[in-house]
């Protein structure tokens, strides 16, 4: 009875690792009539990716064209997507990641393998850091040449798993689809950010293609010949089968936190109550799916005073009564609560230190660990709320219809606002023993620029000083790094700009400083 058993364990240890190997070597797909047809077919991988970026609305691909990634470039050109060729891959990067912010699809970058993904780590990682969603498509080695010295083979996986909330390697030509789709929602679901995607050469190009290059030509003899020829045929069809069946190309749903009521609630109780209110708005109140112009109806609504950082600057406007530029510091400290909506206390906000720690404090933002950045030390949030801050606004506007912030505590804010200004532009007005005052330079350029300008700025001091004397006219009409602080990001960035509102000048700041200026002579705020 126990060797009878015994050997049933063997005999089902043995079926199951056989059963196990077959589904590796795509055996069993292969069995189940997904068969490889069309040996001579013109088809190739590149035209299921530039399928799936149709449709989800891509309307521009940043590249710099290499050998590893061509027939994506075709596909995509024969659908209608343009492709922007760069000079250097981290341009492409930047351009795409301009694209993700003011058109609220996901920007797309394709480069080729090794040394052209390497190129755009400094752009992928501002693109993390700034919340934007990006795809990064990444050609590499065929698929079974991988680690044995093939051209610009290295490991590109582990090089992006830090910086991407998604890295997959796609296998087979089956895969494409699937995989695109699955990487899209993610980027744009949570907390956006890139997501990257490495094709093999071999998942690219058509079939007779990949047989010619990557076929046995004069196979060995022997049976350990014949089990390599095999494996190579095997493999080859492989990666072709079912590449061609009907598959969805739409988009997936994508996911994006809310506030509960309960929560929402208790913010409109807590801010009915305030008489010195402030709102602190970041990048993430741009983000879809609310429309900008709904989230400053709900802002005009609430009456509450607001800073406004990175790109929501121009949210409301040039001369809102209720934006202040200036004396933030003071404001806080004054502040009997404060809305910190996509607001990091990071550097930004000295890691919360200028927070009071006397005043309410809510905080709204879709990333749980920027959400509570340094509260273990220097502030607590009396409502943390991992959502959507611009839905957030709309929902708190809507519960506090007729409530208005007490009028006094946004004129007190502006008129300290107008006596800074004045200060500042004394300082514009400085002569320099040589060289261009810098104040003077942005001033000039803010009253000259057109109301459909899009700012982008790129630089350090300059485009500090920038923040407070350039007016966008408008939202999504500035353009800055992010928190990273990425310096050269101004020509990709005024390329997607372009792209995006043709019709609308791209003013590009640029400039790192001269020396006085760098040790703030000159620096406004």
């Amino acid at each position: 009875m126990e060797i009878a058993i015994a050997l049933g364990c063997s005999v089902g240890f043995t079926f199951g690792g056989l059963v196990f190997v077959a589904y590796k070597l795509g055996l069993l797909y292969q069995l189940f009539l997904h068969k490889v047809s069309h040996f001579c077919s013109p088809r190739h991988g590149g035209e299921s990716v530039a399928e799936v970026l149709r449709a989800h609305g891509v309307k521009f691909l940043f590249t710099l064209v290499g050998g590893h990634i061509s027939p994506i470039l075709v596909a995509c050109e024969k659908l209608g997507i343009r492709i922007v060729d760069t000079r250097h891959e981290a341009t492409a990067v930047f351009a795409a990641d301009a694209v993700a912010r003011l058109s609220g699809t996901v920007g797309v970058a394709a480069v080729t393998a090794g040394p052209g993904l390497t190129n755009t780590v400094t752009a992928v990682k501002n693109a993390q850091m700034a919340e934007s969603p990006l795809l990064l498509i990444g050609g590499a080695a065929a698929t079974l040449l991988q680690g044995r010295g093939a051209l610009q083979d290295i490991d590109q996986m582990s090089l992006f798993k830090p910086l991407c909330k998604f890295c997959a390697s796609v296998r087979s030509v089956r895969e494409i689809v699937p995989t695109m789709r699955k990487a899209l929602a993610i980027a744009q679901s949570g907390t956006p950010g890139p997501v990257f995607i490495e094709f093999p050469i071999d998942t690219l190009y058509p079939f007779h293609l990949v047989s010619k290059e990557f076929g046995v030509k004069n196979p060995p003899k022997g049976l350990m010949g014949k089990v390599v020829t095999w494996y190579l045929h095997n493999h080859l069809k492989n990666l072709f089968a079912g590449a061609w069946e009907t598959r969805d190309v739409s988009p997936l749903p994508v996911h994006i936190p809310q506030a509960t009521d309960d929560q929402v609630q208790k913010c409109i109780e807590l801010v009915s109550r305030a008489k010195k209110p402030v709102i602190l708005l970041g990048s993430q109140a741009t983000l879809p799916p609310t429309p900008t112009d709904d989230i400053r109806v709900a802002l005009e609504s609430l009456g509450i005073p607001c800073f406004l950082g990175g790109m929501s600057r121009g949210m409301l406007g040039r001369n809102s009564p209720l934006h202040i530029r200036q004396n933030r510091k003071c404001a806080l400290m004054d502040a009997d609560l404060v809305l910190l909506a996509g607001t990091v206390c990071d550097f930004r906000l000295s890691y919360g230190r200028v927070l009071n720690r006397r005043s309410k404090i809510i905080a709204v933002n879709r990333d749980k660990t920027q959400l509570l950045k340094n509260s273990d030390m220097f502030w607590k949030p009396n409502v943390a709320i991992q959502g959507d801050a611009g839905s957030f606004l709309l929902r708190l506007s809507k519960g506090l219809m007729g409530h208005k912030c007490p009028e006094d505590w946004p004129q007190r804010l502006k008129a300290g606002e107008v006596t800074k200004e004045k200060a500042n532009r004394g300082k514009a007005d400085e002569k320099m023993d040589c060289h261009l005052n810098p104040l003077s330079v942005l001033h000039r350029v803010d009253e000259l620029m057109a109301d459909d300008s899009i700012i982008v700025a790129d630089g350090g001091d300059f485009v500090g000083s920038a923040a407070y004397i350039m007016r966008p006219r408008g939202p999504l009409r500035w353009l800055d790094p992010g928190a990273f602080g990425t310096l050269g990001v101004g020509g990709g960035f005024a390329l997607g700009a372009k792209l995006c509102q043709p019709e609308s000048e791209v003013q590009w700041l640029w400039r790192q400083g001269h020396p006085h200026w760098s040790r703030g002579r000159g620096k406004a705020g």
